[in-house]
């Protein structure tokens, strides 16, 4: 409920005209009721006509006034539901933009779609239920009991005896119904993530013959949550039948007691006309009652999955006055930097320690395992470092404005990742205001020219989702034209040319020289024949620095180096290089 009034304070307005709706709802209803015995006994059984049409009349207006009290109702009702929802998705989204790779492990993307939108709509469902019937259900049940009490003490006396039965009996439900919704939501997580997992590697699936396995974990998935759905349709099912049978003694009691009553002249037939009235109301209120509190279970474990979104400390925190811009100009410094992931127990990296400054190229080469993407991910602050220092022109990246850092920071990742949209759309994703010229600039510099120009829309061609349509060199061209428009201080490569031929390789990496000048390029390689001409080569093994040079004094003076290079390059070039 504190998630609900949280957002619900939003639209104040909206929800007083509902309580207004709500009041104006119940006064009809209940109204007629006691017209329709004035009606009875007084136009009836005195056969005053005229008093009829009065009394109809003023029915006539109410009814119009309840119509429209119904209408006015079930719009705030709508409105405020789902301007609710749309508020939380978008403060979950938010929030997860805020998420390191830790807390998006902690969560799951699967689960985190589910909170963003299953139990962001099973809020909605709560929500507009509430509004509907959570001031109706009181005002309705208290005025109808009152009314019924004036009518006759005795017969409101069996109402009185069988709300506690129906009460009993919706917390019940609601205590059985809880932790089955609970795993009826892990359980759609898991959906979640089977069928994410099975579309995006059915190439996979297919070339390995897996269709088969594949369809018996999902159908044991879904069978699991099919059969929790189950579980809260049958108990839901339930209860509807019971609370009408009770509905049903009690209205046959009530008969027998009033026959009796009226029998004795204690009680007028009018009067038991509107009497049933208002046993239907009070009834129909617990009713409503009853459907709220056995939604609740499932909205409180929604709310909670959406609070624990909301209330997770993510563990990168952007300082309250941070710094925009460094004191030195173009210089980055690792110092004594160690590193363990947040559920790990062993470093990363052990005691690291390099320099770079303006207009340089800095290599990393390592077997696999080594660190090497590890380390460059502490730069921008994908993780924070566990010992030692960062600086970036002079400060400590953790003493940096988030965005201002990441500003100064052109990232290559070592999996290309575009967006659907166009290629232009992608390329301007990190300068949405690129001009034409800009665009046409960071493309030829890219190799991308000739490829792009060759579809048929152009820059307007529609990147498939997933990126299905562009070949592996062609991502990573799109992705390294996307940081080029931005002219960032610092460069950053992560094995970002592994899927280019050798000729587009040696192309590009000779106008990326004439373009990248004055900034910082950071490379983590594979190939050595990359990264022959950087200005040094940080080699890594398991961690720790193994060896800082050029290739020629690594070839010398590192071994794990010259092993990397026995390993890739023929006898005749490595005797040219030792000349």
């Amino acid at each position: 409920m504190k998630l609900i009034l949280h957002y619900l304070k939003n639209y104040k307005l909206l929800f007083f005209i509902n309580v207004l709706s709500v009041f104006g709802f119940a006064l009809v209803e209940l109204g007629i009721p006691t017209i329709v015995a004035q009606m009875i006994d007084v136009g009836v059984m005195q056969q005053d006509q005229d008093y009829i049409y009065q009394m109809g009349l003023v029915i006539l207006i109410i009814s119009i006034l309840g119509v429209a009290g119904t209408i006015l109702l079930g719009y705030c009702c709508a409105r405020i539901s789902t301007a609710i929802t749309r508020d939380i998705r978008n403060d979950i989204f938010r929030k997860a933009q805020q998420f390191t790779a830790h807390e998006f492990n902690q969560f799951g993307i699967s689960s985190m779609i589910t909170r963003t939108n299953n139990d962001a709509f099973q809020i909605q469902m709560f929500v507009n239920v509430l509004l509907r019937t959570a001031l109706m259900t009181p005002v309705m049940f208290i005025i109808s009991f009152i009314m019924t009490a004036r009518a006759s003490l005795p017969l409101s006396g069996i109402i009185a005896a069988t709300i506690p039965l129906i009460i009993f009996g919706v917390f019940i439900v609601a205590k059985i119904s809880k932790p089955i919704s609970e795993k009826q939501q892990r359980s759609l997580d898991t959906l979640n993530r089977i069928s994410r997992e099975n579309l995006s590697g059915i190439r996979v699936i297919r070339s390995f013959d897996n269709d088969g396995y594949e369809q018996e974990r999902f159908n044991a998935c879904n069978h699991d949550f099919t059969g929790y759905s189950k579980k809260l349709f049958k108990l839901m099912s339930l209860t509807s039948p019971i609370f009408f049978m009770l509905m049903n003694v009690a209205g046959l009691c009530i008969f027998y007691v009033a026959s009796l009553l009226i029998a004795d002249g204690n009680l007028q037939v009018g009067q038991l006309v509107a009497f049933m009235d208002y046993l239907f109301h009070a009834m129909f209120s617990i009713m409503l009652f009853c459907t709220v509190f056995m939604m609740y279970p499932r909205a409180e474990v929604s709310a909670k999955r959406i609070t624990e979104v909301f209330t997770t400390k993510p563990l990168i925190q952007n300082p309250k006055q941070g710094v925009c811009q460094g004191n030195e100009a173009g210089s980055i410094v690792f110092d004594d930097v160690t590193f363990v992931y947040p559920d790990g127990e062993e470093p990363v990296l052990k005691h690291v320690s390099f320099a770079a400054q303006k207009g340089e190229t800095i290599a990393f080469i390592g077997s696999t395992g080594s660190g090497k993407s590890t380390l460059i991910n502490l730069i921008p602050r994908f993780y924070d470092v566990s010992e030692g220092q960062i600086r970036i022109d002079g400060v400590d990246v953790k003493d940096y404005d988030v965005f201002a850092l990441r500003a100064k920071l052109g990232v290559i990742p070592q999996k290309a990742m575009l967006f659907s949209g166009t290629i232009k759309d992608n390329i301007c994703f990190g300068k949405p205001d690129a001009s034409e010229e800009e665009i046409l600039h960071a493309i030829k510099v890219a190799q991308a020219y000739d490829f792009i120009m060759e579809k048929e829309h152009g820059l307007k061609e529609e990147i498939s989702e997933g990126a299905t349509n562009v070949s592996g060199g062609q991502k990573q061209r799109l992705s390294i034209a996307r940081a080029l428009i931005r002219r960032p201080d610092i460069y950053i490569f992560d094995d970002s040319f592994s899927a280019l031929d050798f000729k587009t390789d040696a192309t590009l990496r000779k106008e990326l020289k004439k373009e990248t000048r004055d900034a910082i390029v950071m490379v983590v390689a594979q190939r050595i024949s990359s990264i022959m001409d950087a200005d040094r080569i940080v080699v890594l093994n398991e961690g720790e620095v193994v060896g800082i040079g050029t290739h020629r004094e690594l070839l010398k003076s590192c071994a794990i180096y010259h092993e990397i290079a026995l390993s890739q390059l023929s006898e005749e070039e490595l005797a040219y290089e030792d000349d």
